[in-house]
């Protein structure tokens, strides 16, 4: 979605939150993004009021400021919000919103989230399958293994490598780490950029090199380098493991910078 600027810039919290109520549907939308990066931890509640009620539909039948409102309160990470997050769930007017909704849900990290969307999974309904599987494997749900193994031969190319990235989440097994490595060398630069971001998610060294030789952008595996060392800095790993792991990236990355 284009979004028009505002005529005069949101200077302040309060400004941001009685923008919330304007008229002019890309105002709310800009102010929701305002809000989330400036991390107003206040405006949850009102931003569910959006994300259940905002009315504003365009053409194509999607709920944008919706949408940006779920984004927001992932970003936010609101533990308050998730009941309102689930309800949302049922809405099968917006694929995009229902994307959004399970996006912030996984990003959130509650686990009441978990049987609505295995619920989900489970429907027999078209889902967005990739954002699901993702948030299934982010969420550590076990129970879904079975459902998501036969993802791995669905048409779309996408949906198979968030298969993988799940199964190597829940079981650790190499053979699901492969497959994502190999989309590293795929002719479609956006399944190349696609397999960086899965092996940026899982936090293993041997994609951390994977990255590394990939036909990529140094930005990208700068990016994707931080997230592995993030994950195994956040992880239950030994504390000498972490700093070699630590070592191996930042010298990684130092070098990366030096090429950009």
């Amino acid at each position: 979605m284009t979004v028009t600027p505002l005529a005069a810039p949101i200077l302040g919290i309060e400004t941001a939150i009685a923008a919330l109520r304007n008229e002019d549907h890309q105002i709310r939308y800009y102010a929701v993004w305002w809000l989330a990066k400036n991390q107003v931890q206040s405006s949850w509640s009102l931003l569910c009021e959006l994300l259940q009620h905002d009315r504003h539909r365009t053409v194509e039948g999607g709920y944008p400021v919706r949408r940006q409102a779920a984004r927001a309160l992932g970003t936010l990470q609101s533990v308050e919000a998730v009941p309102t997050l689930i309800d949302v769930l049922s809405c099968d007017q917006d694929a995009y919103l229902r994307e959004a909704v399970i996006q912030a849900l996984a990003a959130i990290g509650d686990r009441r989230a978990v049987a609505p969307l295995l619920q989900l999974l489970r429907s027999g309904n078209s889902q967005p399958y990739e954002a699901l599987i993702e948030a299934l494997g982010q969420l550590q749900v076990q129970e879904s293994l079975s459902d998501v193994k036969p993802f791995l031969k669905n048409p779309s190319e996408r949906i198979q490598c968030a298969a993988a990235r799940y199964c190597y989440q829940i079981t650790r097994q190499p053979q699901y780490l492969e497959r994502i490595i190999q989309n590293l060398d795929h002719v479609n630069p956006y399944l190349r950029w696609a397999a960086a971001f899965d092996l940026g998610a899982v936090g293993h060294l041997e994609a951390a090199q994977a990255i590394l030789q990939a036909n990529l952008g140094n930005s990208l595996k700068l990016l994707n380098l931080k997230r592995i060392l993030g994950t195994i800095l956040d992880s239950d790993r030994p504390t000498a493991v972490k700093q070699e792991a630590a070592q191996t990236l930042f010298a990684a990355m130092d070098k990366l910078l030096l090429q950009l």
